[in-house]
């Protein structure tokens, strides 16, 4: 049975892609239909743009997979560790989040919500500066963390 983040203490690790799109017509699709055609989920999505090219950020069913999918097809992308935070309020809930992280001085450097809602509740990945302290506090406030398991069934 795997061990999951309330169980160990752990912030549980999701990974997060940061995918370089040139800026043209139709480039997100392109990583969106590889990605698809080998079924991998995109479960959440934001887009960072300038004038000539843009930044997808993007939690997948499979990390694993497409990792070996952006190498083997020269995507440039880089790989961090996120935090998701179910919230059970809903955006009601993100002044409480935001708070606990302030009160535990963990800096948020970007968030976006997922596209899919685990269990029919608002979910929130954010990359923090110190994913453990910002996992145990949030734990710790009563907020559920999940896993890569969690967004993956």
């Amino acid at each position: 049975m795997a061990k999951t983040a309330e169980k160990t203490g752990q912030s549980p690790e999701v990974k997060h892609f940061s995918v370089f799109l040139e800026n043209k017509v139709g480039a997100l699709l392109e990583v969106v239909k590889l990605l698809s055609e080998h079924n991998v989920v995109v479960l959440a999505l934001s887009i960072l743009d300038s004038s000539e090219s843009s930044i997808g950020r993007i939690v997948v069913s499979d990390p694993e997979r497409v990792e070996m999918l952006f190498s083997e097809h020269d995507i440039p992308h880089s790989v961090c560790e996120v935090l998701v935070v179910e919230m059970s309020e809903g955006a009601g809930d993100l002044a409480k989040v935001l708070s606990a992280l302030l009160m535990a001085e963990v800096n948020v450097f970007f968030s976006y919500p997922l596209l899919t809602r685990p269990r029919g509740r608002a979910v929130l990945a954010m990359h923090v500066d110190d994913m453990d302290c910002a996992g145990s506090v949030l734990r710790g406030q009563g907020f559920k963390t999940l896993s890569q398991a969690d967004l993956s069934r």
